[in-house]
């Protein structure tokens, strides 16, 4: 073989790999940068730190979507879309995906404990509980989808752990706490369904827990998770504490946030979409536009009103 094929055979490797640990998922990360903008820690110092950190959580999640994809191999195969994957498609071998991501999390997590502890226990937590769910939790019905709510959840506590080991301390509102967890839990639900809807009779061969599920089920629980999501935020921005600490104001976004839940609610059920939350987000323009107006005025009511606080 000449050194151009082996260098052609590792571009096409590094692709494969690249896909396979899931960049655009990292838009997920954002949630770690909450501790930032509502803890008002305003400082390029405190931004660089909290940037690295949802760095960090971008590689442990990639290392966990390749173990999860390896473990996932065969029933892969069986979806329309999952079977185009690297590693379901043969572009990718398992035991490259593999030694890749023990590499990421290795390297991840010793970077984090050298130089934010507090943050790797964050890192560990979560990497425990992923590895978990890849294993065997994620063939229980309803935990499945609490589990992956919960690393929603890691994010934006990994944002106040890196800042608390900076020497800064922000303690996040529980009602934000509960809003992250309640709309996490609508993106799992829905996701759900789309798997239910779009597989209809292969579904439970591609994912045993699903024949545990129903449409009508699933329905219910999305209905309650979206007006929980809402409900908390709203609570959270008309608080004591939100109005003391972080500013009065806050109510006037609600809008923003009402109309994200229910346009991810008119795709997952007029547009059939669902099955990838971090795709709709990027693909689809009005819910990007309203993310962009949501934080732009987050942002212009934080500063306006920092000096009033």
């Amino acid at each position: 073989m000449g050194i151009h094929s082996v260098i052609l055979a590792l571009m096409k490797t590094m692709k494969a790999l690249l896909e396979a640990m899931r960049l655009k998922a990292w838009t997920k990360n954002l949630f770690v940068f909450a501790a930032l903008l509502f803890g008002r820690a305003w400082s390029a110092d405190a931004g660089l730190a909290t940037i690295l950190a949802a760095l960090g959580f971008g590689l442990i999640s990639s290392s966990i979507y390749l173990l999860n994809d390896s473990v996932d191999m065969k029933n892969d195969r069986l979806h329309p879309e999952k079977c185009k994957r690297p590693i379901a498609s043969g572009r990718l071998s398992g035991t490259t995906a593999v030694s890749t991501a023990i590499l990421l999390a290795v390297l991840t997590m010793t970077a984090s404990w050298i130089l934010a502890p507090t943050l790797a226990l964050v890192f560990t937590a979560y990497l425990v509980k992923q590895v978990s769910y890849s294993l065997k939790l994620k063939g229980i019905v309803i935990l499945d989808c609490i589990l992956i709510a919960l690393g929603f959840v890691f994010r934006a506590l990994a944002g106040v752990a890196v800042l608390y080991d900076m020497g800064i301390s922000i303690k996040l509102s529980p009602w934000l706490v509960i809003c992250t967890f309640f709309l996490a839990l609508l993106l799992g639900f829905a996701k759900r369904r789309h798997e239910l809807d779009s597989l209809g009779t292969g579904a439970v061969e591609h994912r045993k827990n699903l024949k545990e599920y129903t449409i009508s089920l699933l329905d219910q629980m999305i209905s309650i998770t979206a007006g929980a999501s809402i409900l908390g935020y709203s609570i959270y921005t008309v608080s004591d504490r939100t109005s003391h600490e972080v500013s009065p104001h806050l109510w006037i976004t609600i809008p923003f946030v009402v109309y994200g839940v229910f346009r991810y609610l008119f795709l997952v059920y007029s547009a059939g979409q669902g099955g990838s939350p971090d795709r709709i987000l990027i693909k689809d323009g009005p819910l990007k536009l309203d993310l962009i107006l949501w934080v732009v005025t987050v942002g212009i009511i934080l500063f306006r009103d920092s000096s009033l606080l």
